[in-house]
């Protein structure tokens, strides 16, 4: 397995026909912006014109890590308007402008009467392709949508909001999911630990439902980011300050809650020992299938901490996600600092891995 500084080529590669541009992951480090063919639809589905997407943390770690079998196009923060609907399709049309969803649970099983729609198998399949092994496809001139994404994964965007901001409807999703799963309150003292992009969004919700959060993050442009974003105080990893602040916060018992927004392994413990007795651990970046992490148990055993999970997005959370979005609650927009063409997807990519000069959200605008 390559280090986090593996690198990502981008090469470019052409071909006849009825061809579209994609950013193809052809193996483990390694992207490919070559012409593929246009999707082509069936009754029941759409076709939709990519207008933006976003780069997730999840496509570096399968990029970087090659966790995944190629060929695939990946990207799923996707937006952009509809230019042909299959036979059948009624609830949308031609023209629509529309943030797409890639997966969709079937609402019925288990998994989805307890609210665990990521655990559904229905949702394990992705209704949202390019081409290749349907793996979402935003990093592409056009997706094709099934049909169960069509009927119940689309949402329309409201004139005046930009297709790059619309592309925060899917993560801050994802983000409101672990946000209620970790049981944050108003009057409640939260640490957020990582302020990339998913850290900011943990920060602004939190902040939204009334609580006090305080931030850590190795990079100082992160830092002063998250103090505008609204974080109470930030401070670098390794800082004695964090915890000193935290305490000082709560009459010396930890914070109320601690929500994990980057991989390192340490986090978890350092997670653990920021945490009142009582207190939860909510673990969203901790995804990758071979980490291991080791903890002291009594955290858990004796001191009552729970350790909590929260993965992809919340189907009943859809209208809110998007209102928090088109309404401009959340100063979503604000955290995009860079939009590149597939042509640059080199850069892209490289400036979501390793961001630097103080680089925030990447968007790819096909």
């Amino acid at each position: 397995m390559n280090s986090p500084e593996a690198k990502i080529e981008v090469e470019a590669r052409g071909g006849p026909g009825r061809t579209m541009r994609a950013a193809v992951y052809r193996g483990q480090g390694r992207v490919v912006v070559e012409e593929v063919p246009v999707p082509e639809i069936g009754p029941g589905e759409a076709l939709v014109r990519v207008s933006a997407c976003g780069i997730c943390g999840t496509d570096i770690k399968k990029i970087e890590h090659g966790f995944i079998a190629p060929p695939l196009i990946l990207g799923h923060e996707v937006a952009g308007t509809i230019v042909a609907v299959g036979e059948g399709v009624g609830k949308r049309k031609p023209g629509d402008r529309v943030v797409s969803f890639h997966h969709l649970p079937c609402g019925q099983c288990f998994y989805c009467q307890r609210r665990l729609f990521s655990q559904c198998s229905r949702y394990k399949t992705v209704g949202l392709t390019a081409g290749f092994q349907p793996s979402g496809g935003g990093f592409a001139e056009y997706v094709r949508a099934m049909p169960w994404i069509v009927e119940g994964g689309m949402v329309p965007i409201p004139a005046g909001v930009s297709f790059e901001e619309a592309t925060f409807v899917e993560p801050l999703n994802t983000c409101m999911k672990a946000v209620e799963k970790a049981r944050v309150a108003a009057g409640e003292q939260v640490a957020v630990l990582g302020q990339g992009p998913i850290g900011m969004l943990l920060l602004m919700l939190s902040r939204h439902l009334g609580a006090e959060a305080v931030t850590s993050d190795p990079l100082p442009a992160r830092r002063a980011a998250s103090l505008r974003f609204g974080a109470a105080a930030s401070f670098a990893p390794d800082d004695p300050g964090l915890r000193e602040e935290v305490q000082r916060r709560t009459e010396g018992r930890g914070a109320d809650a601690v929500l994990v927004a980057a991989a390192h392994p340490s986090l978890v413990g350092q997670a653990l020992a920021l945490a009142r007795a009582g207190g939860r651990v909510l673990l969203f970046a901790h995804n990758d299938p071979v980490m291991r992490v080791e903890l002291g148990v009594a955290a858990v055993g004796i001191e009552e901490k729970e350790i909590l999970g929260s993965y992809s997005a919340a189907v009943d959370r859809q209208e809110e996600a998007a209102r928090l979005v088109f309404e401009r609650i959340l100063p979503v927009r604000e955290m995009i600092t860079h939009r590149l063409p597939l042509a640059e997807m080199t850069e892209a990519l490289a400036l979501a891995a390793r961001p630097r000069g103080g680089s925030m959200k990447v968007v790819v605008l096909p």
